[in-house]
């Protein structure tokens, strides 16, 4: 689906001088936004839009600072209310080197019952 290149930031490190777990979230988070720009309507509108459900990371190998790595997504599983976006986060010269990899589910909700709804067709398209 698409690959974000993003820079380390000294603050995204811990007191042992690598990049604090929560972080990976925060890269992954970006990299969806970034995707998600891209669809038409960004998949939500005044009546649907997209939760995250489930969030699945396997951390490989810690990011020391400085370093530049990639963020990849790509479809895992379409469904009729969700999508599971695999990822990987490497590092951007070389991308055999994993830092982290698994999935997120995300579900697109009716925003006024708050129950699962129908993906919307630009979200279908944009993953297919």
């Amino acid at each position: 689906m698409i690959r974000v290149p993003l820079s380390v930031r000294w603050r995204d490190l811990d007191a042992f001088n690598h990049v604090n777990n929560s972080k990976y979230l925060s890269y992954l988070e970006e990299a969806r936004l970034r995707w998600m720009l891209g669809v038409p309507g960004q998949g939500l509108d005044d009546h649907v839009a997209p939760v995250v459900a489930a969030a699945h990371l396997n951390y490989r190998r810690p990011i020391e600072w400085p370093a530049e790595v990639d963020v990849e997504l790509f479809v895992e599983r379409l469904g009729n209310t969700s999508v599971s976006i695999g990822h990987r986060i490497v590092d951007a010269k070389d991308d055999t080197v994993l830092y982290c990899d698994g999935n997120i589910v995300m579900v697109w909700i009716d925003r006024g019952t708050g129950r699962a709804a129908e993906l919307p067709v630009a979200v279908r398209e944009a993953c297919s």
